[in-house]
């Protein structure tokens, strides 16, 4: 009974839409295909790791590389933790349910900050608050940009963490 509770309670965190996300003007490209309702929305609070590599198309050339994310998935208030974000991409739900998917496109977000994301999403894994969810949007980004930092032959494999912020609007058909 108590975890059927606890798991009410984490998936009713998830389900109120923020007004932030329903109303606003986001770019054509990570705008989610008509016939697709926002249902619920998380504040991701957390950090990318980004590691020093040798660039694809020129080895003698390093930057730093994308390596992925690790975040609390929180409620609009960002008092109570409804979920975790990890590499994958995955968010996983409270409520067990998790859903992960692919890039579909991304738009500039404010200077200094990761861009604007569009996921399409794969079937859910486990039933609850994820499950159904069709396309997930980043949006509201604050920092996690790639180090400033140089990234040289004598850094490669180095990872720094970078602190950021988001909004992910999850969205059903």
């Amino acid at each position: 009974m108590r975890k059927m509770i606890a798991v009410a309670v984490a998936a009713s965190c998830l389900l109120p839409l923020t007004t932030m996300a329903q109303g606003m003007d986001l770019p054509e490209a990570v705008r989610v295909p008509a016939g697709n309702k926002a249902v619920m929305t998380a504040v991701g609070v957390g950090e990318l790791t980004y590691e020093c590599k040798a660039k694809a198309t020129d080895a003698a050339v390093f930057e730093w590389t994308f390596a992925g994310p690790m975040a609390k998935l929180m409620d609009a208030k960002t008092q109570s933790v409804v979920g975790k974000y990890y590499g994958g991409p995955t968010w996983e739900s409270m409520d067990g349910s998790k859903v992960t998917g692919k890039q579909v496109a991304v738009a500039p977000g404010m200077a200094g900050s990761i861009p604007l994301q569009l996921v399409k999403a794969d079937p859910a894994m486990g039933n609850g608050s994820m499950t159904g969810v069709t396309y997930i949007q980043r949006v509201n980004t604050k920092g996690g940009v790639a180090p400033a930092d140089a990234c040289t032959s004598a850094m490669a494999g180095t990872k720094k963490t970078v602190p950021y912020q988001a909004d992910y609007v999850f969205y059903k058909s």
